[in-house]
């Protein structure tokens, strides 16, 4: 192996805006896909000791990725629909997950309020709360009456309520997520690209042996033989198989979100409640300094080519549900800093309702191409894991298997530094690992350590640039921090100290950086600005 961890493969250059990327020639598996499927199933394949390529057509952790609800959990829903499976497996990986990644993976206590008339009986969830626990191997579920549960879900509507439950889930950043799976993967080899996107498969005969590989605003193409091209693209997985029969298999859903700031929509733990209009479940908790609110559930018409959008029917939506269970704060559209939306991809498995199609993943193989879908980001583990067993009869295990289980390298002895929280270091390591080090000991010329009214660091942002392979400025400030999530009108306000210290780690002159703040900006303004109905309407 070479000094930064990737095999010595005979290998070819390729361009990708403007930069020169190594490849190799010949792998074992190729992956299509950078968001958390591709990212489990390279890190459990380097693992194995196979050589991996991992090419994202676009940002790492782009699609759906990015855009999820930010749970960790076993989908208590589950239960009601009869998916124990599913469910069983998804709370042990967030035990899991809660173990091996502090900081990263967070628990977060949800209340679910019982109102006399509305949503399941108080017997019925405390039952299925009973087997998620017993599944989990816990007991995080209390009940409250209804004095004892307004001191923990303040502001709630008071007409009908009948006290509540509060059970346990987790949360997290999903792109630092993938970002710390590919960190690993990189570790014990597999090479991983973002703007390097499949053109086409190869075959011989009638069997996928590889792929064309063309990077980003780049004419130059190279081609990678594989003995087996895995396809995690999720939402653009029947694009990569569209060559093949029986092509149109999934049902793009989407998801949308709002974020308010924590002062305008206050909730001290996670709020859960069944949507006043036609009982499905929505919920708010504290995320990154903000509360953010979810989800909805219907299909997506556009293309998966484009930024996904919150429409004003969703944002309409929302707003009911938050309106209905807290009165008193007389919310409005106003009050939102931002939105996203994010693309499922779900299997079509012929129900009317978007809400009723299963979340279970599925794996395929047509001549020699497997395509790895649906599933919970929760999940992602045992998904990449009964992918490569998949692969038993045509790819045999090689002989450097990796022969330990834990899902991250354990984190250098660092001592906690002075005059730093607690929480905000244990955030730092869960985000970046032994890279932790490096984003303390980086010197900003700048008066505050901060990004005003976030728990950004300005370094984060600096190392960050120079380290993530960042090629356009959103990649920086919608996917490495989120800050233009939890900043008003993206942090446009922010973006002339940005410049100062980011622009020479990016290596951009003046009229890129012009160009990239732009595109910046009209992407912020398209995809995570409320429609300009909506704002009209509020």
């Amino acid at each position: 192996m070479s000094l930064n961890g990737e095999h010595d493969w005979r290998s070819q250059r390729i361009a990708s805006d403007g930069r020169a990327q190594t490849l190799p020639a010949e792998v074992d598996i190729l992956i299509a896909g950078g968001g958390i499927t591709g990212a489990g199933i390279a890190l459990e394949a380097a693992r194995a000791g196979y050589r991996v390529l991992l090419a994202e057509q676009k940002d790492f952790a782009w699609g759906s990725s990015s855009r999820s609800s930010k749970l960790v959990h076993g989908g208590l829903r589950y239960l009601k629909e009869g998916q124990w499976k599913l469910t069983r497996d998804s709370v042990r990986e967030r035990q899991r997950l809660l173990n091996e990644a502090p900081g990263l993976v967070q628990p977060q206590s949800f209340a679910f309020s019982h109102y006399r008339g509305k949503g399941p009986s108080r017997w019925l969830f405390a039952l299925g709360l009973a087997i998620y626990d017993k599944m989990a191997g816990s007991h995080a579920r209390h009940q409250y009456n209804q004095t004892e549960y307004r001191w923990l879900a303040p502001h709630i509507r008071a007409e009908g309520l009948d006290g509540g439950m509060c059970y346990l889930d987790a949360k997290t950043d999903d792109v630092r997520l993938v970002l710390r799976v590919l960190q690993e993967a990189r570790g014990l080899g597999a090479v991983c690209r973002n703007y390097l996107k499949v053109q086409h498969l190869l075959y011989d005969g009638d069997q996928v042996c590889g792929a064309a590989l063309c990077g980003a605003d780049s004419e130059d193409i190279v081609e990678v033989r594989a003995k087996i091209v895995i396809n995690a693209c999720g939402a653009w997985s029947d694009q990569l198989r569209k060559v093949l029969p029986d092509t149109q298999k999934l049902r793009p859903l989407r998801g949308s979100h709002l974020l308010f700031p924590a002062w305008r929509l206050p909730v001290a733990q996670a709020v859960s409640l069944m949507h006043p209009d036609d009982g499905r479940p929505v919920f708010l908790y504290p995320w990154e300094g903000v509360t953010l609110v979810g989800t909805t559930d219907l299909d997506h018409q556009e293309s998966a080519d484009q930024e996904p959008r919150i429409s004003k029917q969703e944002v309409d939506y929302l707003m009911r549900a938050l309106q209905w269970q807290f009165p008193s704060l007389a919310l409005t559209t106003a009050d939102v800093l931002s939105c996203y939306a994010g693309v499922r991809p779900v299997v079509d498995d012929g129900h009317a309702d978007p809400s009723q199609v299963s979340r279970d993943h599925v794996l395929w193989q047509e001549n020699g191409l497997l395509t790895v879908t649906g599933g919970k980001l929760t999940t992602f583990r045992l998904i990449a894991k009964e992918a490569l067993d998949s692969l038993s009869d045509v790819l045999p295990l090689p002989d450097a298997a990796v022969g330990h289980e834990r899902l991250f390298s354990p984190l250098n002895e660092i001592n906690t530094p002075t005059g730093i929280p607690a929480d905000l270091w244990q955030r730092l390591c869960g985000y970046y690992g032994n890279a932790v080090r490096d984003i303390l000991n980086m010197r900003c010329n700048v008066p505050e350590a901060f990004v005003a009214g976030t728990q950004i660091l300005w370094s984060e942002l600096v190392w960050c640039a120079r380290h993530e392979s960042v090629h356009h400025l959103d990649d920086l400030l919608l996917r490495r921090t989120r800050y233009g999530l939890i900043l008003p009108q993206g942090g446009e306000a922010h973006l002339s100290v940005l410049r100062g210290l980011c622009q020479t780690a990016l290596g951009w002159d003046d009229q890129r950086w012009q160009h990239e703040q732009q595109r910046y900006l009209a992407i912020w303004r398209e995809a995570y600005q409320l429609p300009a109905v909506s704002l009209q309407n509020s």
